[in-house]
């Protein structure tokens, strides 16, 4: 089990870095001679945020995807009925759309449920958008890696599960930028292009809480999260944090979550601080903010969700 479980180093991921690096360079060159005015631009001291963040998240994703491919070996050796051929291309096709659509109803759920919020915050907390903030993600990562769990249940080998995870991943830097427009109908009716992704970085009403797919944008046409651009989107969160420091950007809100369940006065309100959406507050208090008693605005950083006062 130790060989496979070191396999892990040898991530896709992990071998596009360089690649990584030398594509944001040269958009970080393109941004600097640019004249459309409609673009955010960047910012050194962010992209210094999104990369030391990124190499952060690279560490804990290792020790965490290691940990959680031994478990889940365990699971496929012992546990499942049934073992899938890793090298069939049915195989493959099935295993790429499972975790197409784990990754949607995760992302989703990481919207709307506050202590997974707490982390994914972590990746909206940037103004700007260009392929370092898709390297601007959280360290906490452990539900990111309990999603995986029915894939080794029903018998498909947690190495291809990982490396599926890392193609998506790979996918997702494309996504992350402004520098291209809209693409040819057909591509933006199937996958997930930067218009699409721009919008689900906006903090705009109409913006927020849609376009959640990885890879296709299909799940959102079918679950109704789908938003087309219709205007280049404000980046970030609802209620910026204004802060280069990574250690802030990656704790902040987990720090608002334990501030808030200390403070509520019922169990019921503890359980909600956590388990219900970004900024969720107790019925009175939202009526004593309408009635002029405070902002209404969720705390710093405490959400973007559009249910976050419902």
């Amino acid at each position: 089990m130790l060989d496979k479980v070191m396999d892990r180093l040898h991530d896709p991921a992990v071998y596009a870095l360089p690649a990584m690096a030398l594509l944001i360079v040269i958009e970080l060159v393109a941004m600097k001679f640019s004249d459309d005015e409609e673009q955010t631009g960047y910012d050194l001291r962010d992209h210094r945020t999104s990369i030391l963040t990124g190499l952060g998240s690279l560490v804990s994703s290792t020790l965490l995807r290691t940990l959680a491919l031994a478990l889940y070996l365990l699971v496929y050796e012992y546990v499942a009925p049934w073992h899938l051929s890793s090298t069939n291309w049915v195989t493959l096709v099935l295993v790429f759309f499972a975790v197409e659509l784990l990754l949607y109803v995760y992302h989703r759920a990481s919207h709307a449920i506050r202590l997974i919020w707490a982390g994914h915050q972590v990746h909206h907390s940037s103004q700007y958008f260009n392929l370092s903030t898709a390297l601007r993600r959280k360290w906490a990562q452990w539900f990111e890696k309990a999603i995986w769990f029915p894939l080794p249940l029903f018998g498909v080998h947690p190495a291809l599960v990982f490396s599926m995870h890392s193609i998506h991943l790979l996918y997702g830097l494309f996504s992350h930028t402004e520098k291209i427009g809209k693409l040819p109908r057909f591509i933006e009716y199937v996958f997930v292009t930067p218009s699409h992704h721009r919008v689900h970085h906006g903090t705009e009403p109409e913006y927020i809480d849609k376009n959640f797919g990885s890879i296709l944008i299909i799940w959102d046409r079918v679950f109704g999260t789908f938003q087309p651009e219709v205007q280049r989107p404000t980046y970030g969160l609802t209620k910026q944090i204004n802060s280069y420091s990574i250690w802030h950007v990656q704790v902040h809100e987990f720090a608002n979550m334990f501030r808030d369940v200390r403070q509520a006065r019922t169990f019921k309100h503890k359980l909600a601080y956590v388990f219900g959406p970004p900024g969720w507050k107790p019925a009175e208090e939202r009526t004593r903010k309408q009635d002029g008693g405070g902002s209404g605005q969720p705390d710093a950083g405490a959400g973007r969700t559009s249910e976050a006062l419902a």
